[in-house]
């Protein structure tokens, strides 16, 4: 039962607009002062010049629209990112008023307009050349497709995925950070695998009221649709400082009522100079949050969104939570081939952890055999509250008792070594027995 315990993730960099200064030298520009946005890349980056490398910025902006511009989009220091206001369009040219004072360093910074489509596509032809290079080497577990517009932006990049043989099985995960994206959530999210809020471009494109909604709607989505959401942007400040502060705390505490799956982290562990103490702190903050989540009114609250009559798998993932609630059982075993069924049993939030035996498979496209199993328990780490194991792949067709109560005496010695399981304990086990499903109790002798 031993696989990577750990996932990779590729972020794409999509229709991301970017200053280009090639000298590397640090740009200051100060308040009340004027610059020019020039698609001309082979001028020098001046505090009075910013080449951008989108000729299409004077058809896309209006005098008044706020554009911001660095290499973090406003972290919670206003002097390492320029806020910026269109006064005047010349041209190919884009004046703009200087709103901040501010210190531009490296060599690329990301620019943001607010509230505007930009007519690029959501895969790049970069990002496609890395997805096949580095994401085929890496056997990448998941695609983070940045800006995420429509429907469509996932349907052609899962079809591009399904050429490449190595990445077939790659979950695309979508994020959304921007109007455009949250008009076309709902669609967007029946398309995609799971969804990563970038709650730092979408807090430029909404305004500050309106995020907090938008973040519960989106995460109570997902939850009801039984799709990871990932939530962005939460201990700025940890970028430079070893704790965070209470605002953020709450609000890392917050994702985690609101039924979020995974928190992703950013400048805190790419540039920041605490990145284990930011782990660890945003770690136990989680901890704390899912000891007083209230999983009996979630648990009703998803019963009644599924409605009745519900699916056989729907069914059986909920009467398996309910009956591990009942009997007060320390894990819940669940059997799977896919990893679907320990997803729809995580849907219902139980207060025990799910142990996830991914069973593999042969599967053939008529010229060669592979095993399938590796990736969809991976894949299984990202939902909350499962905890994958893969089954012994030597036999991975048979399906007899015998080879069933094998597989189980393994994931209770693996929940036992883990201190999940002890001696009385009682565990629910669920699992496929022929044609029918099966939910059964067991209870622990010494």
């Amino acid at each position: 039962m031993v696989f990577k315990s750990y996932e990779v993730m590729l972020d794409t960099v999509g229709p991301e607009l970017q200053v280009v200064n090639k000298s590397e030298k640090a740009i200051s520009l100060e308040a009340d002062g004027c610059v020019v946005l020039t698609p001309d890349q082979e001028k020098e980056a001046s505090p009075q010049l910013l080449p951008v490398n989108f000729s299409g910025l004077p058809k896309a902006v209006k005098p008044g629209d706020t554009i911001f511009i660095g290499q973090y989009l406003f972290t919670g220091s206003e002097t390492t990112s320029l806020w910026l206001e269109v006064a005047e369009l010349k041209g190919e040219d884009v004046v703009c008023r200087v709103k901040n004072s501010a210190t531009l360093a490296g060599s690329l910074f990301t620019l943001h307009v607010s509230q505007i489509r930009i007519d690029l596509p959501t895969l790049t032809e970069n990002d496609k050349h890395v997805i096949c290079t580095w994401g085929v080497c890496n056997k990448i577990d998941f695609l983070s497709l940045s800006y995420t517009r429509h429907a469509e932006d996932v349907r052609q990049a899962r079809q591009f995925m399904s050429e490449l043989s190595d990445l077939s099985q790659t979950q695309i995960f979508a994020k959304i950070e921007n109007i455009e994206g949250l008009t076309h959530f709902d669609e967007i999210l029946q398309e995609a695998d799971g969804i990563i809020l970038s709650r730092g471009n979408l807090g430029m494109d909404l305004p500050p009221e309106k995020v907090f909604l938008f973040q519960k709607a989106a995460v109570y989505k997902c939850n009801m649709a039984g799709k990871p959401a990932v939530v962005t942007r939460v201990v700025d400040s940890m970028t430079d400082n070893l704790r965070p502060t209470r605002a953020e705390a709450t609000d890392v505490a917050n994702a985690i009522l609101d039924g979020s799956d995974a928190i992703l982290l950013g400048a805190e562990t790419l540039r920041g100079l605490y990145p284990v103490e930011t782990i660890s702190t945003v770690g136990r903050i989680c901890y704390e949050a899912e000891k007083v989540f209230n999983q009996d009114l979630y648990f009703k609250k998803t019963v009644k969104y599924v409605g009745e009559p519900m699916t056989h798998l729907e069914s059986i993932a909920s009467s398996a939570v309910r009956a591990a609630i009942k009997v007060k059982a320390s894990v819940i075993i669940c059997f799977t081939s896919t990893g679907r069924a320990a997803r729809l049993i995580a849907k219902y939030r139980p207060t025990m952890p799910v142990l996830s035996v991914v069973i593999p498979r042969l599967k053939t496209n008529q010229l060669k055999w592979s095993l399938i199993g590796a990736f969809e328990a991976q894949q299984s780490l990202i939902v909350r509250g499962v905890f994958p194991l893969l089954a012994d792949p030597h036999h991975p067709a048979e399906s007899t008792s015998a080879t069933s109560e094998s597989i189980l005496k393994v994931a209770m010695d693996y929940g036992k070594t883990c201190g999940l399981i002890k001696s009385h304990d009682r565990v629910v086990v669920c699992q496929k027995v022929g044609d029918a499903s099966v939910v059964k109790i067991i209870e622990l002798e010494d």
